[in-house]
Parts: structure tokens; sequence; C-alpha cells
């Protein structure tokens, strides 16, 4: 009986078959590693927010706890770790954050006119950040950047202490007096009198025809007489 070999037909299907499976579980492969990419990315953008927050939360206090007359800004960030102005130990920051994009603790400054206060920190890299919006509320400006360094975390307006003065009495307000009309009193209400009816002349007592009759003897009628 003769013995059947395979097809080189049905080996080369089956050979193109393998390429396009392989293929295809390559890109699946790399489109989740790119997912996962992007999605630790986003998470550290985040957190470098998180921790540009601190830092401008710790250049707030520090500037709060500034004695009358000295700088508002620290000269490093050293100085926001432990304050040297204050007999005890007073930190503003717990520590220098690892900036969670470039993996270093080595961030940006921003320092003030002559190289003297910190202003702001940022990080140093220079990726295009994924977030390009809804920022919060504190994060004003950080709208479509070109780079993860065009985020500035700065400082919030301090408003320095005022000397304590004595408060002055404002003059009082003239009073206005409104003037407000007299009641009018209530007019009686008028009626009509009516006058009462004319009396009735009394009547005249009739003339008695009889004359008063003597004692012992009948009245006599002056007809009859």
């Amino acid at each position: 009986m003769a013995r059947r070999t395979p097809s080189r037909h049905h080996g080369g299907f089956t050979y193109l078959g393998l390429i396009v499976l392989v293929t295809v579980i390559g890109l699946v492969g790399a489109a989740t590693l790119k997912i996962d990419s992007l999605m630790r990315r986003a998470a550290a953008e985040e957190e470098l927010l998180d921790i540009g927050a601190a830092f401008s939360n710790a250049l707030d206090s520090y500037a709060a706890a500034t004695p009358q007359g000295q700088p508002l800004h620290p000269p490093s960030l050293n100085e926001l770790l432990k304050d040297p102005r204050t007999p005890g130990v007073r930190r503003h920051l717990r520590k220098i954050f690892v900036d969670p994009v470039t993996g270093s603790a080595e961030w940006g400054i921003v320092y003030r006119a002559g190289q003297v206060g910190v202003v702001a920190v940022h990080s140093l890299s220079k990726a295009p950040p994924l977030k390009i919006g809804n920022f919060a509320a504190r994060f004003v400006g950080f709208e479509n950047k070109q780079h993860l360094s065009d985020w500035k975390f700065t400082a919030g307006a301090v408003v320095p202490s005022l000397p304590a003065t004595s408060p002055q009495l404002a003059a009082p307000e003239p009073e206005v007096v409104t003037p407000v009309a007299a009641p009018v009193a209530e007019q009686p209400v008028m009626q009509e009198v009516v006058p009462p009816p004319p009396a009735e002349p009394a009547a005249e007592p009739e003339e008695q025809d009889e004359e008063p009759a003597e004692a012992g003897k009948p009245p006599v009628r002056k007809d009859e007489r």
C-alpha cells in the first residue's frame, strides 16, 4: 500500500496562518504596552500635581511664618525642611520629593531677581504633558502647556501683617429727618336734623252751663232760669 505524503500546498497555508497569528499577537501586545505606558504616565502627572501642591503649600507656610522685616521667600528648598528663623524645629515641608516623571529628586527652581528667594518649583522633564485641561482652580495657567517643565508651582499671595493702629471713630452721619404730615382729624358726619312738629295748642276748657248748686239744692241750668 502506497504511503501518503503531506501536500506542500497545505503546509504553505499553515505557515501563513501562523505568521498572521503571531503578527496579531504582537500588535495586541504592543497596544497593551502602549496603553499601560499611557496610564502610568497619566498617574505620574497626577502625582506630580500633588507634589507641586505640597511645594506651593510649603512656600505659603514659610511666607506666613516670616517675622516682620524679613524676606518672604526661602533662599533654597532646604529652609522648607527646617526653618532656621525659629528657635525650635519648624518644618514647612516633610521631605524633598522625587519627581515621579524623571525619577530624580532634582527640581527646577525659579528665583527672584538677584537669585535670592525661591518663588516657584517645577519639573525638569521636557516631555509634553498628556493632561492639557480640566485643572484644579489652584493650578492657574497650566492649560495647553508644551512641556511638563512649564508647570510652575508657585506660592499664593500672602498679605503682610500690618502694624496695629488705634481705630478711629468715624463721624456719625447726620440723621435725615423725613417730614411726616400731621394726621388729618376725622370730620364728623353731618346728619340732617329734622325739627320736631309744632305742638298743638292746648284745648280750652269748655264753659260749663251749670252753676254751682248751693248746699242742699240741685244745680240749676242757665237756660232754665
